[in-house]
Formats: structure tokens, C-alpha cells, sequence
């Protein structure tokens, strides 16, 4: 199959499209801010709280008839426009993917291709997905839900993802009488938040690999004591650097414990946009809020410990409240993996679903900036006008993946079911077949990722279960016509993973939702978060946020809504629960009874149908992520997973 990576098939449609569209963006982009200059978030309200209230009434007394004026003045242009826009829709190419550096022939000879397909273990691997809501319409839409500058905070979502996702990820390994190692943790579980500085060099420039040192050989670099390696080792090393950490064997006999460091090299080898290198990149933090556009060293934190002498105490004493942090979180006997809900994006990202990236130019922005760390990319994904699926579409999907494993197929469809405002935009699903590694035998071992997002009106319970049988035909449809490279020969492709990422619109608290909660979806895929149909598991929490309170200064940046989102009663003023139908809908502040731990509508989704018969996948941790405080009204989830194989390393 063919990927397409241009929205037509030839420069003579292209170049009309780009005529028709230019007719239709002044009135298009006049017609959204006159719209926009009425809705006001509570931002900009804070904002202008000490302005006179006759000033902001002035600006839209002068304003307002401007506006008018120019939006009819560009009518014309844009019903042109419209005309040659419309009939084009019919030929249009249902996405559009981007590889970055593509053009660059020697790229995979040179080993600069991003992540490779060469280095899957006999044993298995470990994949590390996202699901974010990240809520890009046009402006005016936006505000409705007390967001806005949608260009501006397209370019910061994809700065914060590419900048946590590319952190260095460390692993604690503790060699005590009752536990011999330390799951996974992230990097600000380790690091002191006031600790600042860098990690050292020799520590911190492991490209693309892990290092593992005891406390002792640490301590040592950390005073330039360190004596140069043999050649031998220094060879081996090389040859064993992976982008995923794995267990040591010897824990350092004198400290107990040993660090493991992993720091992915970015999925690019082209300067990014600002003249910044790939290195500058890890260095740099996020802002916190929208005031500041920024990037600060908050939110990557760093650290150094500038007395050697102090490090095993330090380190021993971090190690341990990590250790008791994760037998807190372990209490539920039923919890076999990590779960948390991190600052950060987790390291080694492998796979980005998005949702509600609506607005085309912000699509643009974002994908320039996760082609910062992520080589693959579809975007724009839908179809408009009449293309398809029913009524008139003004939207396409707002679906957008991205990968650092080469795509080998993909397809769309539009949900036909659409009601009401929601029947405006092209809602469907986005299949892709990825290629994440091969067999001795050259037998390609492939992944399938989904990205979808559902009807959101509350009331349409039945829309939403038509959808979710529609999206497990299609992907059993596509999964069955590329279970096999072109060719009669050739072999099937073994299946490492069968995921889905999306917004669901539905949580598995609320009564009115019982319908999707029963839904067979839940038989053929595990959720990682449910108990059952109407029960999470006790450390779930809700992924939508209430809108008004997203600038409060509690939850203004990722690690003060990380702290909310931490305590149970705090974060009772910031998500949005389900409530009785006796009452309206929840407020900030108001006393309402509430109903499980939040409305969890974003969802992880995994299976273990139609993999290799011996092989066996797990979850190694599962995290609700606060690094996009400010930018949208969903909390991100992650999961990573493991797939075993059976065998065992040579």
C-alpha cells in the first residue's frame, strides 16, 4: 500500500486547492476572530480585571464593525472560493503523511533513520502509546471551552511532548534481602524538583542507549576519578546500547544499588525550526501557562549533586522513598504494573494518537514540532464537503498519529452516524500497521495501532455503540487485507500488538453510559483502568477537565495540577464528574454529589486476539500525564507494553 503524502494526486489539483482555499481564508480568518472577540476565557479575563470595563466594551464597540466590514468585503472572494473548494473534496486523499528527512536518500544508510527495526530481542520488547485530546479548533470554537490561541498553543503542545518524551529515563535497581529490584520510575520520582544544574556529561550524552553504573563508578566520573575503559569494553557497551532499559545483573556489591540511564536520541537528524540542535532540545524545560510562551528549565528537571561524598546517601535515601512510594501504590492486590500520574510525557515514547486537531494551519505547527523526535507522522486525516459519510463536513477527523516506527499502511473511515453539531466534522477511525521489527528468517513482526474519537453528545448513548461495532469491523477488515506483504510468497506478518487510543466520549462511572460499558468492545480488548463494566480500579482518575477552573493558579502548571490531581478531595474542584440527574451540571466549588473519580474518557485499549500463539503481552505501566496544563481541557494517558516472546536471549 501506498502511503500518501500529498492531499492530491497531481501538482495541477494541488495547486487549485491552494487557490480555492486562499479566496476562502481572509473571510474564513476575519469571520473567526469577529466571533472570538465576543468569548472571552477566564484567562483574559484575569487579565483585564483591572482595566476599566468601558476599555474592553470600547475595543469591541470599534472592532466589531471592522470586522463586519472586512468579512463582507471578502465574501465574494470566499463563495469563489467555495465553488472551486467543494468539487475538489470529491478527489481528495483521505490523509496525509509526513516522513521526516524523506528526501534524504543516505539517511538509512548513514543509521540516521530514527528508531530501527533491527533491534528486536528473541525475548520480546517493550512499547511505550499516548492518547491526548489536545482540543485545536479554530479560535472561536475553542474558547467555548476557555481555551484559546490555537495557533500559539499547537506549537507549545508539540514542544512539550517532543521534550518529554526525548528526557532521559532512569531506572533504580536496589539489591536488598526482600526486593532485588525497583520497577521503572520516571525521571522526577528521582530528581529533587529544587535540585538544579545538569546531569553529567558522561551520564547525560549516552546516546540512544542506557548506561548502568553503581553508585561508587558515579561517585567516581562525578570527581573525574573514573579510569578509561579497555577498548573491549568500551566495544560491548556500544554494541548493547538499546533505547529500552533492562535489568542488571550484579548490583554494585558495596552501594546495594545501580542506576540505569536511557536517553533516546531524537527521531531526526535536521535542525529543528528555531536553529536549536536535537541536544538543545533535551535542555530545554516548558512553559508553564499561556502568559508564557518561553521555555523555562521547570519543567525537564535536572539535576547535580556538587558534594560526591553526599551522593550515596542521597541517592539511597530518594531510592527508598521511591521504593515506598510504589509499595503504596501496590496495595490493591489486584494492580500487576506500574501506574502514576507523571508531570511528564513518559521517555521512549513510541506512538502519539491525537484527537480534536481540527484547525489546518495548527496541524501544521504541530506537526513540524513533533518531527522533533517523531520521524513519522499522518495528519489532516478526514474528508470535507460532501465526501463519504452523510452530511456537509466543514471539519476534517482532528486525528493525528505519530510514530517513531516506519508505517506500512493506513486507512480511514468516517463514522456515517454523525448527529447534530457533531455531524460537521468528519469523526471517524485511523488504522495503521506499523513495522516494529524482524525475525531471523526475515519475517517482518508488525503492530496495529487504531486512533479514533466518538460522538460526544451525552444523550446519543446508541450513536456512540454503533460507532464502536463499526470501528471493530473495520479494524478486523483491515487487519485481514495487510496481514501480509505484497506479494504471493511471502509470509505473514506476525502481530506484536493490537492497540487502541482514543477519545471515547463515555466514562465507566456514569449511569447513562451503561450501554457503552457493556459494549463487546470491552470482550475483545483489556482496559487497563476497569474492573468491570461501571467500576475503575481505585488509582484511576477522570481525563476531562472542568473548563473553568484550567488557569487557576493550583493547576496552572504541570506539577502543581500533577500535585491536584494527587490528592482526592483536590482534584474534586478541577475534573468534571458524573452527577445524579436530579442536578445540573458540576461548578467549581459547588457541593454536588459526586460519583467515582472523575469522568475517564480517554482510553488505552489492548488485546491479546490474533498475536503469535506463544506469545505473551503484559502492561508495564500505566500514567495520566499533567505536562499539557493550560493547553487543553484532557488529561494524556500512556501505557507502555510488553511483549514476551517465550524465548530467551542467546
Amino acid at each position: 500500500m501506498v502511503l500518501h503524502t500529498s492531499p492530491f494526486s497531481s501538482a495541477f489539483l494541488r495547486f487549485l486547492h491552494s487557490l480555492s482555499w486562499g479566496l476562502i481564508f481572509p473571510c474564513f480568518w476575519l469571520f473567526d476572530r469577529l466571533l472570538a472577540s465576543f468569548l472571552a476565557t477566564t484567562y483574559e479575563k484575569r487579565q483585564h480585571s483591572e482595566d476599566p470595563c468601558y476599555f474592553r466594551a470600547l475595543c469591541i464597540l470599534i472592532s466589531t464593525p471592522l470586522y463586519l466590514a472586512l468579512v463582507v468585503a471578502t465574501l465574494p472572494f470566499a463563495f469563489l472560493g467555495f465553488l472551486l473548494w467543494a468539487p475538489l473534496q470529491a478527489v481528495r486523499r483521505p490523509y496525509i503523511y509526513s516522513e521526516w528527512g524523506q528526501a534524504d536518500k543516505n539517511r538509512a544508510e548513514q543509521g540516521n533513520a530514527g528508531t530501527t527495526i533491527n533491534d528486536w530481542k528473541a525475548s520480546g520488547k517493550s512499547f511505550c502509546f499516548c492518547s491526548a485530546n489536545v482540543c485545536l479548533l479554530p479560535d472561536s470554537l475553542a474558547r467555548f471551552n476557555n481555551l484559546s490561541d490555537t495557533q500559539g498553543r499547537a506549537k507549545e503542545v508539540g514542544k512539550r511532548i517532543s521534550n518529554g518524551a526525548s528526557r532521559p529515563q532512569i531506572k533504580i535497581y536496589i539489591d536488598s534481602p526482600t526486593n532485588t529490584s525497583i520497577s521503572a520510575v520516571s525521571f522526577t520520582s528521582l530528581v529533587s524538583p529544587q535540585g538544579g544544574g545538569e546531569v553529567p556529561n558522561k551520564v547525560a550524552s549516552v546516546a540512544g542507549g542506557v548506561r548502568s553504573m553503581s553508585l561508587t563508578e558515579y561517585k567516581n566520573e562525578s570527581n573525574g576519578e573514573a579510569e578509561k575503559e579497555p577498548e573491549e569494553s568500551s566495544s560491548s557497551n556500544l554494541q548493547g546500547l538499546e533505547q529500552e532499559n533492562t535489568p542488571l545483573n550484579e548490583p554494585d556489591s558495596t552501594s546495594g544499588v545501580q542506576i540505569s540511564i536511557s536517553a533516546p536520541v531524537p527521531s531526526n537528524d535536521q535542525e529543528p525550526e528555531d536553529g536549536q540542535t536535537p541536544n538543545d532540545k533535551l535542555k530545554e524545560g516548558d512553559s508553564g501557562s499561556l502568559d508564557s510562551r518561553t521555555e523555562s528549565r521547570d519543567s525537564l528537571v535536572k539535576f547535580h549533586i556538587s558534594d560526591s561524598n553526599a551522593v550515596n546517601n542521597k541517592l539511597v535515601y530518594r531510592a527508598s522513598m521511591i521504593k515506598k512510594a510504589l509499595v503504596r501504590k501496590r496495595r490493591h492486590a489486584d494492580d500487576s504494573f506500574d501506574h502514576e500520574i507523571s508531570a511528564f510525557f513518559p521517555a521512549n515514547l513510541d506512538f502519539l494518537c491525537l484527537q480534536e486537531v481540527f484547525d489546518k494551519r495548527a496541524a501544521e505547527k504541530l506537526k513540524n514540532q513533533l518531527h522533533h523526535y517523531f520521524q513519522h507522522v499522518i495528519y489532516d486525516v478526514g474528508c470535507y464537503a460532501w465526501k463519504d459519510c452523510g452530511p456537509f463536513k466543514f471539519l476534517n477527523s482532528g486525528l493525528l498519529l505519530a510514530s517513531r516506527y516506519p508505517i506500512l499502511d493506513a486507512s480511514y473511515r468516517c463514522f456515517p452516524n454523525g448527529r447534530g453539531e457533531d455531524a460537521l466534522a468528519a469523526k471517524g477511525a485511523l488504522f495503521v500497521k506499523v513495522h516494529v521489527g524482524s525475525t531471523s528468517q526475515d519475517q517482518r513482526i508488525v503492530g496495529y495501532i487504531s486512533c479514533t474519537h466518538l460522538h460526544a453528545s451525552a444523550a446519543d448513548c446508541a450513536v456512540r455503540c454503533e460507532q464502536l461495532d463499526l470501528l471493530v469491523a473495520w479494524l478486523s477488515e483491515f487487519i485481514k487485507s495487510t496481514s501480509r506483504p505484497a506479494g504471493a510468497d511471502s509470509p505473514e506478518d506476525m502481530v506484536a500488538f493490537n492497540v487502541i487510543c482514543g477519545d471515547l466520549n463515555f466514562d465507566n462511572c456514569s449511569s447513562e453510559d451503561k450501554l457503552e460499558q457493556q459494549h463487546s468492545l470491552f470482550t475483545r480488548y483489556k482496559d487497563p483502568c476497569r474492573l468491570g463494566p461501571g467500576e475503575d480500579k481505585p488509582w484511576v482518575v477522570g481525563t476531562l477537565l472542568d473548563p473553568p477552573g484550567l488557569y487557576d493558579e493550583e493547576v496552572s502548571s504541570p506539577e502543581n495540577l500533577q500535585k491536584i490531581m494527587e490528592n482526592e478531595e483536590g482534584r474534586k474542584e478541577y475534573l468534571v464528574y458524573p452527577t445524579n440527574k436530579n442536578h445540573g451540571s458540576n461548578q467549581k466549588g459547588r457541593k454536588i454529589p459526586l460519583k467515582g473519580s472523575g469522568r475517564r474518557i480517554d482510553y488505552i485499549l489492548y488485546t491479546e486476539e490474533g498475536l503469535q500463539p506463544e506469545w505473551k503481552v503484559d502492561i508495564e505501566e500505566f500514567s495520566f500525564i499533567t505536562q499539557l496544563a493550560g493547553l487543553t481541557d484532557h488529561l494524556p494517558v500512556s501505557m507502555r507494553l510488553t511483549v514476551s516472546t517465550g524465548e530467551e536471549e542467546p
